[in-house]
């Protein structure tokens, strides 16, 4: 809710570790001549019954997904979570997807979603923050210095 408000995506601590990951700065992330943030929906669809989030509503990818990135032709594309790692790659696993990110890179990179819920995650993956992230950061600042 806070990120919808904000009316920026990624205006949370799953931003702060994304652009870590990515290894920069806010003004960088947001500066739309540099970086394209395309969501999988373009509105908050609200929570379940638990309070988490509830996914991206599959209409919006399939009314739109197709021509923005048809449009945006990017050289480089983080797919960031399940959602996107399913419909660009149709993979089912997120954790054997990521393991597996060198049959995608360097123009794709799939990661879990920066959340701290997958905080877990991280922990039980260490191969994600010593192989992904340098060669993941290669790629951005490659394409940053375009």
């Amino acid at each position: 809710m806070r990120v919808h408000e904000s009316g920026r995506p990624f205006t949370d601590k799953s931003g702060e570790r994304l652009r870590q990951w990515m290894e920069i700065d806010e003004e960088t992330f947001y500066d739309r001549s540099r970086v394209a943030i395309v969501p999988m929906a373009f509105c908050f669809p609200g929570y379940d019954k638990k309070g988490s989030d509830l996914p991206p509503p599959p209409v919006c990818a399939r009314t739109w997904r197709h021509r923005v990135m048809e449009h945006l032709r990017p050289r480089l594309t983080l797919l960031v979570g399940g959602h996107a790692i399913r419909w660009h790659l149709g993979a089912a696993n997120v954790t054997e997807t990521v393991r597996t990110w060198r049959d995608h890179a360097p123009g794709v990179f799939p990661l879990p979603h920066p959340s701290w819920r997958n905080t877990a995650w991280l922990r039980r993956n260490p191969w994600f923050e010593a192989e992904l992230l340098p060669e993941l950061r290669k790629a951005v600042f490659a394409e940053l210095d375009r």
